[in-house]
């Protein structure tokens, strides 16, 4: 009888892990239902099918303890064992929760699952707090509150009677308990396997279609979460690492940088210009008319790409604002889960474009927060004479959540650069396209349905864009002036919010000004590069050091190379003439690949040298 009520508690605790997972899906399903627009009823219920054996290997897991803790119930029953048996399995229940809640709502933004980079973004509270609406704090109280009370019924349910069997000795429940604690441990251990298979389970177990949404609907976020760790963890991502000789990867990467350096393609009428660079918060091609098809969205950017050098094959190295940040300036590419602004040590050992700059006033305007990510310390630590956020902004202005308005942003920048001396380096970081997207609202918006605030967001951006233009034009150090325009990192669009898509990371790139040559205005550059290639490509013209910039490839020689590598949520990408590829690391799995069968080989291989060799260089520096 013992070893019956132990081994159905048992069953019983598995169970309750996988109701509780799928009653985390449906609420997910439920908040995030304009995402399942396009999924048949079919479609969303297979979710529940192939999800069974991580949701398996995930209540195998989460119920180790609670197993060992059943066994001394029953071996040595007594008043302390319910409680501790209901103390663990709520401290589970509830961190099961958070992360449910969290994702729940992330997911409306993030587009993908919850990960252990949150524990970067939670290291700056107050920025979670302003970032997020009040409406999502509500929905995230709303779901931990109903996920909770689910649970509490769920338990109240399975294990309402929890049986000691205290009539028995105490040599026979030893004798049972340790039989059932390693019988069960050894079947937890090949559920969490997947079995005796000679590959064990991973993510790609639960995916089953080609829309990506529906595949993180099966992912367990649990077991998700957990495996993101090791990748969140830097001394665990050599596991993830292609595999690669270390002799081939050195040969590839030096065979990819070796051309001719020198050029005469010059494109600046001096050489010393004063130099304004916008770092556009989130702006994707995908959403700028003049790059896609998306209409009436920035009639003054489109309009600046007309008269400017626009580049139209632009890709962001990873995912978040510290790396485009870090990318751009440095000219370094960026890792899988690592962003090198969080690592001193490390990325005070790499130049940033300002640095090459010895006579130029350079500065670095924010409007809100730059503890974020480091962001602010990075350019402090690379020399920018001021680097300044959301406290040098008048008290009395409105503000959003984030940050200081685009307008307001742009405002302060003109009066800083009315007062400083040529010539200068201004940089200026927007932020109204970022969520909860708070700028001052149009009573007529423009877009509707999918993505509306982003979208909206976009033209009150570029409203504010076409309005600091025009007051520039009004300054005497406008005809000595390049504008730079780009974007930090990709966004979801209409049509577009697979953040593992190759399309997703296109960016805009504009060169722009009455210091650009005039056989230069309204043309289109189609290279292929990244933002590590825009430190460079601005350099050379500048009469920079390009030798310490090794990672940046300069877009205006017509003997550059055309790569890029992507840092994708939890994999990498590769973008050249002969297609791309995406690859995801904890699910080893292709996500996208356009090679032609007789170039996939070599591209592949590019790309994993690349990786690999840039990955040592970054460990050793």
């Amino acid at each position: 009888m013992i070893l019956k009520n132990m081994v159905y508690s048992i069953f019983k605790l598995l169970l309750f892990w996988i109701l509780f997972f799928d009653a985390g899906r449906i609420l997910f399903s439920i908040h995030n239902a304009g995402k399942f627009t396009t999924v048949s009823f079919g479609e969303w219920l297979l979710a529940f099918v192939y999800s069974f054996r991580i949701d398996l290997a995930s209540a195998a897991a989460l119920s180790a303890i609670p197993l060992l803790i059943l066994v001394l119930t029953y071996i040595w029953p007594g008043k302390w064992s319910k409680p501790i048996f209901y103390t663990f399995l709520s401290i589970e229940i509830l961190f099961v929760a958070l992360i449910h809640c969290g994702e729940i709502n992330a997911y409306t933004e993030w587009n993908h699952k919850l990960t252990t980079r949150v524990f970067l973004h939670l290291s700056n509270p107050d920025e979670v707090f302003r970032t997020a609406g009040f409406s999502m704090f509500l929905w995230f109280l709303f779901y931990l509150l109903l996920e909770i009370i689910i649970a509490f019924f769920l338990v109240r349910f399975l294990f309402l009677e929890l049986k000691l069997n205290t009539y028995l000795g105490w040599q026979r429940r030893i004798l049972s308990g340790v039989l059932v604690l390693f019988g069960f441990l050894a079947q937890f251990f090949l559920l969490i396997r997947g079995g005796i298979q000679q590959i064990p389970l991973n993510i790609a177990s639960a995916y089953y279609s080609n829309n990506h949404v529906l595949n993180d609907l099966s992912v367990n976020s649990i077991y998700f979460f957990g495996h993101s760790y090791l990748l969140h963890n830097r001394t665990q991502i050599d596991d993830f690492m292609p595999s690669i000789a270390p002799n081939e990867s050195e040969k590839r990467v030096k065979k990819l940088f070796t051309y001719p350096k020198k050029h005469d393609q010059y494109i600046f009428k001096s050489s010393k210009p004063n130099i304004v660079i916008i770092v556009f918060e989130g702006w994707s091609s995908n959403a700028i008319s003049c790059l896609s098809e998306t209409q009436k969205s920035t009639p003054n950017f489109d309009k600046l790409a007309s008269e400017g050098l626009l580049f139209n094959n632009i890709f962001a190295c990873g995912l978040t604002s510290e790396i485009g940040n870090s990318s751009i300036f440095s000219g370094y590419p960026a890792l899988p889960e690592i962003s090198i602004s969080m690592h001193p040590e490390k990325h005070r050992k790499i130049r940033t474009i300002n640095e090459e700059l010895k006579s130029y006033s350079t500065n670095y305007l924010f409007g809100g927060d730059l503890k974020y990510e480091n962001i602010g310390s990075y350019f402090m630590d690379h020399n920018f004479q001021h680097v300044e956020d959301e406290k040098v902004f008048p008290s009395n202005l409105s503000r959003g959540k984030l940050n200081y308005f685009d307008s307001d942003l742009y405002a302060l920048l003109l009066k800083k650069m009315n007062s400083t001396k040529e010539p200068f380096l201004h940089c200026a970081f927007t932020g109204s396209t970022h969520s909860p997207y708070d700028h001052p609202k149009s009573k007529n918006p423009r877009f509707k349905g999918e993505e509306a605030d982003y979208m909206n967001s976009m033209v009150y951006a570029d409203k504010c864009l076409g309005d600091f233009i025009a007051n520039c034009k009004t300054k005497p150090w406008f005809k000595n002036t390049i504008f730079v325009f780009v974007s930090d990192h990709g966004h979801p669009s209409p049509g577009l919010t697979n953040p593992n898509s190759k399309v997703f990371f296109r960016i805009p790139f504009l060169i722009w000004g009455e210091e650009l040559k005039d056989s230069y205005r309204g043309k289109i550059n189609d290279k292929i590069g990244s933002q590590a290639d825009i430190a460079a490509t601005l350099l050379y013209q500048v009469g920079g050091n390009l030798k310490k910039f090794p990672w940046s490839k300069d877009l205006l020689n017509p003997s550059c190379p055309e790569f890029a590598l992507l840092a994708i949520n939890r994999g990498y990408g590769w973008v050249s003439k002969k297609g791309h590829y995406v690859y995801q690391m904890d699910s080893k799995t292709e996500l996208e690949n356009s090679f032609l069968k007789e170039d996939q080989k070599e591209e592949i291989k590019n790309c994993n040298a690349f990786l690999t060799r840039f990955y040592k260089d970054f460990k050793d520096l």
